[in-house]
């Protein structure tokens, strides 16, 4: 655990975590409407589910940044926390049923040269943001910035997950691959809502250790 923080350390944490809520809200506003815009049109559930998780971090970051706009953001952990699991469970909901739909033949999926690059743009981004965020909330000792910290992290799968079916889909029509990558991105969402609904968000990520250990 941290030593205790000073009251001038407190707030510099404080206003480092506005700022990266209100960049991670920006930034997900816009890649959400790409990525939905995208998938609509190419009937992607995967990557219509990947754009919904847009939204989804930034209700979370919403919350979060809400949450630091208390006069005491310590006391609105719990409910912070909670908000960040529904989202989550929300997610996994639509996604499931959209990848069973696409499944089934409803529709087919096209190729989204679009959807590509937004994949692959998160893949860039969003590693950096959420180390950083989840080194502010551990220093804090929050659990709901290392929530949506999270969120960040399940962005970054998320990313991969919708690239490599996107990928194969127009590499070689593979059309069934853009569902498989839909199911998985429910099941992370799910398995990420459990752990955020149980509060338990203190559990280690290896991945940002192990960054933090090499810088320090």
């Amino acid at each position: 655990m941290s030593q205790a923080l000073t009251t001038e350390r407190r707030a510099v944490l404080h206003r480092r975590v506005r700022l990266i809520v209100g960049f991670t809200i920006t930034y997900n506003v816009l890649e959400g409407i790409i990525a939905v815009s995208a998938g609509a049109a190419a009937s992607s559930a995967a990557l219509i589910g990947f754009g919904l998780d847009s939204f989804i971090e930034v209700l979370s970051a919403v919350a979060v940044a809400w949450q630091f706009t208390r006069k005491n953001p310590e006391r609105w952990e719990k409910p912070t926390v909670r908000a960040i699991g529904i989202a989550f469970f929300a997610l996994a909901a639509y996604v499931t049923v959209d990848a069973i739909l696409a499944l089934t033949g409803v529709e087919p999926v096209g190729h989204s040269p679009l959807g590509i690059a937004i994949a692959v743009a998160s893949l860039v981004i969003m590693p950096t943001l959420a180390w950083f965020q989840f080194r502010t909330g551990r220093e804090l000792e929050s659990r709901s910035v290392q929530a949506d910290a999270k969120q960040l992290l399940l962005c970054i799968y998320l990313s991969g997950t919708v690239l490599i079916g996107l990928l194969l889909n127009s590499l070689f029509g593979w059309t069934w691959a853009d569902s498989v990558a839909a199911l998985v991105v429910a099941a992370l969402a799910v398995r990420e809502g459990i752990e955020a609904w149980r509060g338990e968000v203190e559990s280690p990520l290896e991945l940002f250790e192990e960054m933090e250990e090499e810088v320090t």
